[in-house]
């Protein structure tokens, strides 16, 4: 944060630290050294011949434009104060505002401004207001008028009476000709400003009636509604004129604006104007600048603006009895917005839980506002909903609230360990909801955004990133505190909730995040140890006709739905199949052959999900403990006929190779010797590479010049059989010889040679016997079987060698 004592007009440095971007009056363009001396020289002119032309009037805005870096002497002070108190001059009304200006750089720049000129200045800006009230009709003298006055009751050096003429000035103005606020938003900022420089007057009898108009202005008729942009201002205000005033130890001031703003509750005030105040003190209060004040006061102040949040957050709470249907009340949207960025602005805040409340649903309806965009989106049945949307949520990107997300979100995770059970369970589940809300609702934007506007789809998912990181650090924070004790329903309750979330969001998950895999540990754990826990989690996965049909949204649009290109629901499935991997033990039989075997038979093209579907399969064919064996071994041999189906029929293609080659492997493994399932599974694949061997040969007559060259799907299929050879399965060993000696003589003798370096390789000494017998047969088969097609004795001459030297080294 930019430090007060380096901001000579406090109306700049608002503008600054609130990130307020308008093309006012103040977007200086510095003029030059010579342009500055002429415009002095051109002021001097008019002084001098008793006239005001426009020439002059371009001279008083080309100091204007120099403000940052024009220094205004007492001379030249003195110039403007006779132009203006000329009576000959008849001055344009255009020309105050300007004017006014340049009498405010003076006394902001100047060290020690003479009583005499202050006095002077005073006397002339008073009978101007007096005389022209009525007919202070422009947003700008208004807003200078108000700057001016503000900055002279603020110096030091000034006589009371003056001061007190210049806050009495002020206070009519703004009580009077309020309403050109509201005209000309431009002007809040220094309109603020002149506040502050009140509020830092010495003189404390105006201090009520200021305070006053700071905290009730906002929503009066032709005032500004407010925004956050008005609210960050305030609270930055507040934050300087609190520094000012316990820096210059006006204990009076510091009680007085205690009293009014913090302790007395008074209906004109505007909650967020007070939330924001507020939260200014306390900013100051967590600085060093507080340590002028005597501990005692620091205690009050800050129990006292904490109490004042909590109020408004009280009373938001108590007058809608669900945020999300007052979505449309603007002040209560403003007022959660403020109160959120307020407590992530003004530093360490004591946990209560109103306050906890209203930041959860700050960040779940204002900060990340999901719901409202996605029933745009969904609502827009006219026209590109792009065209309509897309501003809202770039500026919503780019606003200081959601720029905090993360600090806020730090705030409702430090107030969470103290606060009520009640509260902290309300906030969990509308967590919980929320990401359920968002995995069904963001499906049928995707589907609905997709291919139409891509970058407005873009734009919106960073939004959800943002949420997903929010719920991640959420849930960490939730199982520090509650995974500390031992296992208990709750706990297990917690943990299922957490993961489905977890797998709803799954699809935002874009960058690797300590916390997450924190969380994900700790919860993981629960439901590897809890069979009610593995149960409800696995139960929770969507269903095959809820994959396969899509929502709701597809069937009223009458949308053509591919599940496959469903990559938040693709996402979400496979979080489920990577969790169920390492909890199958935990998982009854029954509730496998239900819920995931449907689900692993998809056929998914995702590569991952379908790595991830055979490593499920695998894990439950390697499981074993349970009491009822017979039934889960049932169950195996059951599903290895349809998994056999399936994966050979995505394959090659959509079934990854080493997937189907684990299953296979723990399919033969696992079954009983003599399963049918066994059978069949060898069945299938000496079929599979039969076919495939002859469609490649057609296509290449060289596909067995080299066995480790390059992986041709009849290749990677061939030696999973030879793999599987030293099973010593006799069906095996018969298919796999009748395929064998179909073979050309190049893919013969290639297959011979792979399998003779398996069975020389094998430990095996029991089945390796029974292996060399049967090698030598297939070698005997497949040399007589080329024997009687070789049309060349030399060709015979070759096989004869070939079938010898494997013999031989057999």
């Amino acid at each position: 944060m930019a430090k007060q004592v380096n901001s000579i007009f406090l109306e700049d440095w608002l503008k600054g630290i609130c990130g307020y971007s308008s093309s006012t009056k103040n977007s200086y363009a510095s003029s030059s050294a010579r342009a500055i001396i002429q415009a002095w020289a051109e002021l001097r002119d008019s002084l001098q011949h008793q006239s005001f032309h426009s020439n002059h009037l371009q001279a008083l805005n080309t100091l204007i434009n120099s403000q940052a870096s024009l220094h205004v002497a007492e001379p030249q002070a003195k110039l403007i104060l006779s132009i203006l108190s000329s009576p000959k001059l008849n001055l344009p009304h255009e020309s105050y505002p300007p004017f006014f200006r340049l009498l405010y750089i003076w006394v902001r720049k100047s060290n020690r401004p003479t009583l005499a000129l202050i006095d002077s200045v005073v006397e002339v800006i008073s009978q101007y207001f007096s005389s022209q009230f009525d007919h202070v009709q422009n947003p700008l003298l208004f807003s200078e008028g108000v700057l001016l006055l503000g900055s002279l009751a603020f110096v030091r050096s000034a006589s009371e009476s003056s001061k007190r003429v210049c806050l009495e000035l002020i206070c009519k103005l703004l009580e009077e000709k309020h309403q050109l606020m509201g005209s000309f938003e431009a002007i809040v900022p220094d309109v603020l400003a002149g506040i502050g420089y009140a509020l830092c007057s010495s003189v404390c009898d105006y201090y009520v009636r200021t305070l006053d108009i700071l905290l009730g202005i906002w929503g009066k008729v032709g005032c500004p509604q407010g925004s956050l942009t008005h609210g960050l201002m305030i609270l930055h205000l507040i934050e300087w004129v609190t520094s000012g005033l316990i820096s210059s130890r006006s204990l009076e001031n510091v009680n007085v604006f205690s009293h009014e703003a913090l302790e007395t509750m008074k209906e004109n005030y505007v909650p967020f104007a007070v939330v924001m105040a507020a939260a200014g003190v306390l900013r100051t209060l967590n600085k060093s600048a507080a340590g002028g004040l005597r501990l005692d006061i620091i205690s009050r102040l800050r129990v006292s603006a904490e109490d004042r949040i909590e109020s408004v957050a009280r009373n938001l709470i108590s007058s809608t009895r669900d945020f999300y249907s007052s979505q449309n009340d603007l002040m209560v949207s403003l007022s959660l917005q403020c109160l959120s960025l307020a407590l992530a602005r003004s530093g360490p805040v004591s946990s209560r839980s109103p306050l906890f409340l209203c930041i959860a649903s700050a960040l779940l309806i204002e900060i990340f506002p999901l719901r409202r965009f996605y029933t745009k989106v969904l609502e827009s049945s006219h026209g590109n909903p792009a065209r309509i949307l897309h501003n809202e949520v770039k500026e919503h990107l780019v606003n200081a609230l959601f720029k905090e997300a993360g600090t806020i979100t730090r705030v409702l995770c430090s107030q969470y360990a103290s606060v009520t059970e009640e509260s902290q369970s309300m906030v969990e589940n509308l967590m919980w909801d929320y990401c359920h809300f968002i995995y069904m609702e963001h499906r049928k934007v995707a589907l609905a955004l997709r291919g139409e506007s891509n970058e407005l789809l873009t734009d919106i998912e960073k939004i959800t990133e943002s949420a997903f990181l929010m719920v991640v650090v959420f849930s960490l924070t939730v199982t520090k505190h509650k995974f500390s004790s031992k296992l208990n329903q709750a706990k297990v309750d917690l943990s299922v909730r957490i993961l489905v979330a977890f797998s709803c969001l799954e699809y935002f998950r874009r960058i690797r995040l300590p916390e997450y895999m924190d969380t994900i540990r700790e919860v993981v754990v629960t439901i590897q140890e809890n069979d009610s826990a593995c149960i409800s989690f696995v139960e929770s996965m969507p269903n095959y006709l809820d994959l396969t049909n899509g929502p709701d949204f597809i069937l009223q649009h009458k949308t053509k739905y591919l599940w496959c290109k469903d990559e938040v629901q693709t996402a979400r499935v496979l979080f489920y199949l990577r969790v169920i991997a390492t909890c199958i033990e935990r998982l009854p039989s029954p509730i496998f052959g239900k819920v995931v075997a449907p689900t692993i038979y998809l056929g998914d093209p995702n590569g991952k999900v379908a790595r991830a579907s055979h490593s499920t399969f695998v894990a439950f064919l390697s499981s074993g403990k349970e009491s009822n064996e017979e039934e889960r071994m049932s169950l195996k041999e059951q599903l290895a006929f349809y998994y056999m189906q399936r994966s050979l029929l995505g394959y090659p293609g959509i079934t990854p190779f080493e997937g189907m080659a684990s299953g296979v492997a723990a399919l033969v493994r696992q079954l009983p010797a003599g399963s049918p399932a066994i059978f069949y599974c060898i069945h299938c694949l000496v079929e599979k590479t039969d076919r495939l061997c002859r469609e490649d040969f057609s296509q290449q007559t060289d596909i067995w010049q080299n066995w480790q060259g390059e992986s041709e799907p009849c290749k990677k299929i061939m030696d999973l059989l030879l793999r599987l050879i030293s099973m010593v399965l006799p069906e095996l060993m018969k298919l796999l010889a009748q395929l064998i000696v179909q073979l050309p003589k190049d893919g013969q003798v290639m297959v011979l040679n792979e399998l003779y370096s398996l069975v020389a390789e094998s430990d095996d000494v029991t089945r390796k016997s029974a292996l060399v017998s049967w090698l030598q047969s297939l070698s005997f088969l497949c040399f007589h079987a080329k024997n009687e097609s070789s049309t060349s004795k030399v060709e015979e001459s070759e096989d004869q060698h070939s079938h010898n030297s494997l013999n031989a080294r057999l």
